[in-house]
């Protein structure tokens, strides 16, 4: 049997925290070897890709640029290309845009000896739209290339998943968005705004590009969904926070709403109203930081209108929801008919209660 080898390209926000949650998981995954891809060798980097070497994960960079790496006191094992090419399964953590390269670059290059590969967030088109416990039925043997819907994506689809359906597509009759941003992470240097930034309607049936991904996503399982979403940026480094408006055709009462939120295992509730408390508690809770929860919906926030109009805020938990479905995928691609059993020893590090 060939080894089990998963590749991942970039060391941003999601790729690090990634790479090492696949090499701490490593034996309960089935997972041989972790490898992943560094563009750049920078002397700001070699603590952290020193740690993801210790963690076991090896190093891949462009032939041309190992003796730089060498330099700053990092040894590759591989060449870029090698990597990709011994690889089972390759998750592009690049920035919006590379992906797409990366794809006709490299990846349509080794289709034929690599089982699957994911590009994250914005990379639209690249391959099939998936987030963990949405469109799970979606997937087939033919989806070689996979997109891992943005952190606001996943948190907005979970939540018409769990409130707004009802187990039937026809019970949503409308579903309205206010995506607050923050503007960067906190190890993001650069494009901080120095107040409240508005963003622009990309289409007039959709809106933002949260309510038209989780719509397409929806897609996938048949589902034709009325969807609208608003986005603004806001000068914070912590959280994203969803505020939604749902309204359904079948009645419903607010025990029934918090009911339905506290049996979802990827819905985290809190009474913390603040984003920089909850981020706190990812912090010194959550492995590298992050909850893996879709969404951490705040409980006294929730109110239903006239029996039919669902409202509320929720934070999303940055990318660690994104994390969590690019490692469900990874493990379809490895065990599609045990995934869902080999990603349960990831259950200790999502949270009931936050």
């Amino acid at each position: 049997m060939s080894r089990k080898i998963v590749h991942v390209v970039g060391t941003g926000t999601i790729g690090e925290p990634l790479i090492g949650l696949l090499a701490d998981y490593r034996d309960q995954l089935g997972i041989d070897e972790i490898t992943f891809n560094k563009n750049s060798a920078t002397k700001g980097d070699t603590s952290k890709l020193k740690g993801l070497l210790h963690r076991g994960a090896r190093l891949s960079v462009n032939e041309d640029k190992m003796k730089e790496f060498k330099e700053i006191g990092v040894d590759a094992d591989f060449s870029t290309e090698e990597a990709i090419k011994r690889a089972s399964v390759v998750i592009d953590c690049t920035p919006s845009g590379v992906g797409h390269k990366n794809k006709e670059r490299y990846y349509s290059k080794f289709s034929d000896s690599v089982a699957g590969f994911m590009a994250q967030g914005s990379e639209h088109g690249f391959g099939k739209q998936y987030a963990r416990g949405i469109n799970d039925k979606a997937l087939s043997s033919d989806d070689q290339f996979i997109q891992i819907v943005s952190c606001n994506t996943h948190n907005l689809s979970c939540i018409v998943n769990t409130l707004g359906l009802g187990g039937k597509s026809d019970n949503l009759i409308e579903g309205r968005f206010v995506c607050i941003r923050r503007a960067n992470d906190i190890s993001q240097p650069s494009k901080f705004i120095p107040a409240p930034q508005v963003n622009k309607h990309l289409t007039d049936e959709y809106g933002s590009h949260h309510a038209q991904d989780a719509a397409e996503l929806f897609q996938t399982l048949g589902h034709d969904l009325n969807l609208f979403s608003s986005a603004m940026k806001v000068n914070s480094q912590y959280m994203h926070v969803l505020w939604f408006n749902l309204k359904v055709d079948d009645p419903i009462k607010l025990d029934d709403v918090m009911d339905k939120l506290n049996k979802n295992p990827l819905v985290a509730m809190t009474n913390k109203d603040v984003t920089s408390t909850v981020f706190s508690f990812g912090r010194d809770q959550g492995h590298y930081g992050r909850i893996l929860n879709q969404t951490v919906v705040v409980e006294q926030t929730i109110t239903v209108r006239n029996d039919h109009e669902i409202s509320g805020f929720c934070f999303t938990p940055q990318d660690g929801n994104s994390i969590l479905s690019s490692i469900a995928a990874t493990e379809w691609f490895l065990y599609p008919h045990s995934y869902e059993d080999k990603i349960m020893c990831l259950s200790e590090l999502f949270f009931d209660y936050i």
